[in-house]
């Protein structure tokens, strides 16, 4: 398959400009909070579409050229909707147009279309997009199995995840024919110049500055300058993923005088593992770290699936969820577990403080104005028990109602350490201390569990609001606790204390 438009990495790039489909187009003009589906529709690439403006449909997924883990690059799928075309200054991006063209397919919108994945067709560039980074990841494995026209492929998985369009939703096609696409995709012809791109290093970030109608998008070179900005200019908005910040542009119509951008910092971006400690820089995104670790930590392996979807993933920072200070973050509790760290960087300094300390009300935090989260530490050994429970309507891709994170020890029978973060049942994010108290010291049976339960079920102060009412959240809360106890008796696993480096290697 010869790809139309994109070749391989592209010249020094004009300044301001996005590279779309192999054409550097220049961003004289544009408002700050302009998003890149807005910007790219408004120039007629109308494939992708806007749905719902907050990252929940993928109607408007489109790729952007990012560093890949086993790659030099990767395709990554991204919600246009959510992302200030600020953002991509200097970066690629391609959208569903520039894939295949009627007269040559590719083979993503190829199998959708042989296979009756779309009907109204509304959605489909969406899937398109983000179906194609699935077919460019690099760990995806091929079968070389084809699956024949009409046929299913329930056989045929050919290394797909399909929670690469876990994002992406259909209201009159169905899934079974996408599914059946993505399975019968084989591996990327040998002239495939979006794979033969891969090998290529992306775009490196740059300095961006956009001033339009008074209002400001930044994107400093350095952390040193990012922090003497955020000094002179103390209400500046800082953003990374645009996740959060996206969805309050584009559904509450907020604007910012000036948006400070740290998404790309170097420094922000680093992920080390020593004996003692892991440390993942705060700008790191959900989707780089689940790969980056490969299940180094459990409990965080558990918590990413379950983290919205891999759309909103592929741009979200861990530094991002724990600035926005949400009680019903999915990563706080997680890290609440694992007794993380979190590192605040400042003119002054940097300093270290329990994640426990962090919050201190409704989206409020201990974080000066002139300070970034830099780094999130996890301190090693980990603890062998561990369990990440969210309870909400869907399985995925959802909003949590309750989010339970477990760390425990237990040597003998007896629970020797305990860690239980909570989601949802307070104005942030919090430790169940009451509930280690009454497990700590105490036996690992079903009657200690029982009444250590009974404690769970009243910490926090949960209340009533349309995704579950205060009595249904308290009794999740102790039947979370029985549910981890049930599942690791059934599964026979052994919950003693390992060797030090059995979990730091």
């Amino acid at each position: 398959m010869t790809a139309p438009a994109v070749p391989s990495a592209p010249s020094v790039p004009c300044a301001p400009c996005v590279t779309v489909n192999g054409d550097q187009v220049p961003l004289d003009g544009v408002a700050a909070h302009t998003t890149t589906l807005d910007w790219l529709r408004d120039r007629g690439l109308t494939g992708a579409k806007e749905g719902c403006a907050e990252g929940e449909c993928g109607a408007c997924s489109v790729l952007v050229a990012r560093p890949g883990v086993e790659t030099e690059t990767e395709w990554t799928a991204v919600n246009a909707c959510l992302v200030p075309v600020a953002a991509l200054d200097g970066q690629e991006v391609v959208t569903s147009e520039g894939l295949g063209t009627s007269s040559d397919l590719h083979p993503v919108q190829q199998e959708l279309a042989v296979r009756g994945g779309s009907q109204c067709g509304y959605c489909t560039p969406g899937f398109v997009c983000s179906l194609a980074a699935e077919f460019y990841r690099a760990g995806r494995v091929s079968t070389g199995d084809e699956v024949s026209s009409g046929s299913t492929a329930d056989e045929h998985h050919c290394g797909v995840d399909m929670h690469a369009l876990s994002g992406n939703l259909c209201r009159c096609t169905g899934y079974r024919p996408i599914r059946d696409a993505a399975y019968a995709l084989g591996a990327p012809a040998d002239d495939d110049t979006f794979a033969a791109r891969r090998q290529a290093p992306p775009p490196a970030p740059r300095p961006t500055r956009l001033a339009v109608d008074g209002a400001e998008y930044v994107r400093p070179a350095t952390l040193a300058e990012t922090l003497a900005l955020l000094t002179e200019r103390p209400e500046a908005q800082v953003v990374a993923g645009s996740t959060d910040w996206g969805v309050e542009v584009n559904i509450r119509g907020r604007r910012a005088p000036l948006v400070v951008a740290v998404d790309r910092l170097p420094e922000l971006r680093e992920l080390r593992i020593e004996d003692d400690v892991i440390e993942l820089g705060a700008a790191l995104t959900l989707t780089e770290i689940e790969r980056r670790l490969d299940g180094r930590v459990p409990l965080l392996a558990e918590l990413f699936p379950q983290f919205a979807s891999r759309l909103i993933r592929n741009s979200a920072t861990i530094g991002g969820n724990i600035g926005t200070a949400s009680p019903i973050g999915d990563a706080p509790p997680a890290l609440l577990a694992l007794d993380a760290e979190v590192v605040l960087a400042s003119p002054r300094g940097e300093r270290v403080l329990p994640l426990a300390d962090y919050f201190t009300g409704y989206r409020e935090t201990v974080r000066a104005a002139d300070e970034l989260i830099r780094s999130v530490r996890i301190p090693l050994p980990l603890a062998p028990l561990v369990a990440f429970h969210k309870i909400a309507k869907r399985r995925f891709d959802d909003i949590s109602s309750v989010a339970v994170g477990f760390a425990l020890e237990v040597a003998d029978g007896t629970v020797t350490r305990a860690r239980i973060g909570l989601g949802g049942v307070a104005a942030t994010p919090i430790r169940a201390v009451a509930t280690e108290d009454a497990l700590v010291g105490r036996p690992w049976t079903e009657e200690s569990v029982r009444r250590a339960a009974a404690v769970l079920a009243t910490e926090g102060t949960p209340m009533d609001d349309h995704r579950a009412s205060a009595s249904y959240r308290s009794a999740m809360l102790g039947q979370s606790l029985l549910r981890l106890f049930w599942s690791r008796q059934a599964r026979g696993h052994c919950v003693q204390t390992p060797k030090k480096q059995e979990v730091s290697a």
